[in-house]
């Protein structure tokens, strides 16, 4: 088998499905998901070791065969002809799996993923903190590498991405755009936003906060005159600060708080859920950082955020249990839908 040939067969069928995932393992046949169902692809005969083999060999450089090798796993990029995918190479019970995530060529607008319009606010700050959480799966890389595109199509900067690995392909337009890769470009996260401080970079995107140095690297930058955009995989606003401050030690929670609550320009929490009529659609969720959010976040009183992101539409500020009951409303989501997606069924119940 050409295995180059069949990956470029197998994409056809993701694009001709409209799947986000490709899952190739030893003892199964090829599955897709669509709209987060698994579907077996029972024309394509199911694969033997020798295919994982060659597979791999298809998809991975030989410095990322080398990895596998040590760490039993690892993240990569790949490009076909007509796809580019993010992917996962993994073993179990020494066999290895293959997990390809679908990533689109051209970059959507906020109208066509169905996001709200008070994102492109945050990519008109100068400075600032902004998050896009969510379990992993979500949307969160594709609403940020829109909001970049906004930036790259309206501003002149200077804009820098740090990703494991690179998954949308900028050209830059009115902005200069550079992409890093952990790994290709730089050893880690931290080292290269602590090197962004001496490249004269004005917007940073950081595909994921993943330690503490990256965190508090990420926080000062943002005090000190960068646009910061980055994920973390929390479920709402008010547990992704909590988690952000937690994750230093307690000597130096106080002072990361404090630069949090002046820094922090926003958080959006998203849920791609399951279309009546096919397909996802988002439900989100939004807080906007003002003066009772800082203070909140200073004083220790994380557990109020909720609570003022509910009575705060009026600023723009975006409830999720509202946002789940306006999709239920206009026939997007059924009621079940709703509920599995809520963190709060109860205040749920009471909009439907």
């Amino acid at each position: 088998m050409e295995y180059k040939n069949e990956l470029e067969d197998l994409v056809n069928h993701i694009l001709k499905e409209g799947a986000s995932d490709l899952h190739l393992s030893f003892g199964r046949n090829p599955i897709i998901r669509v709209s987060s169902n698994l579907i077996p692809l029972l024309k394509k005969p199911v694969l033997t070791e020798a295919d994982m083999k060659g597979f791999l060999n298809a998809l991975l450089s030989p410095a990322n065969k080398e990895l596998l090798e040590k760490e039993k796993s690892v993240d990569f990029s790949y490009s076909l002809t007509n796809a580019r995918f993010r992917g996962n190479v993994f073993f179990h019970q020494g066999v290895p799996s293959i997990a390809l995530r679908l990533i689109p060529k051209n970059i959507k607008t906020l109208a066509e993923l169905n996001l709200p319009p008070i994102l492109e606010t945050f990519t008109r700050k100068r400075q600032g903190f902004f998050l896009a959480v969510g379990p992993i799966g979500q949307g969160k890389t594709t609403t940020l590498a829109t909001m970049v595109e906004i930036i790259n199509q309206t501003r002149s900067e200077h804009i820098l991405t740090i990703e494991d690995p690179i998954e949308f392909l900028f050209t830059s337009k009115k902005s200069v755009i550079d992409q890093r890769e952990v790994r290709i470009d730089t050893p880690d996260f931290s080292n290269a936003l602590t090197a962004m401080f001496r490249q004269d970079i004005d917007v940073c995107m950081v595909g994921e906060m993943r330690d503490i140095i990256t965190i508090g690297t990420a926080v000062t930058a943002a005090e000190t005159g960068h646009l910061i955009l980055s994920t973390l995989h929390t479920n709402n606003a008010a547990q992704t600060v909590d988690r952000i401050i937690d994750s230093f030690p307690p000597n130096q929670q106080d002072q990361i708080r404090v630069q949090l609550a002046g820094s922090l320009s926003g958080i959006f929490s998203q849920r791609l859920i399951p279309r009546i009529s096919g397909g996802l659609i988002p439900a989100y969720e939004l807080l906007i950082n003002n003066t009772a959010i800082s203070n909140l976040i200073r004083e220790r009183r994380t557990h109020e955020l909720n609570t003022v992101i509910e009575t705060s539409s009026q600023e723009g500020m975006i409830d999720m249990n509202r946002s789940l009951a306006e999709l239920v409303r206009a026939g997007e989501i059924s009621v079940e839908s709703a509920y599995q997606n809520s963190l709060n069924p109860k205040n749920l119940e009471r909009m439907l």
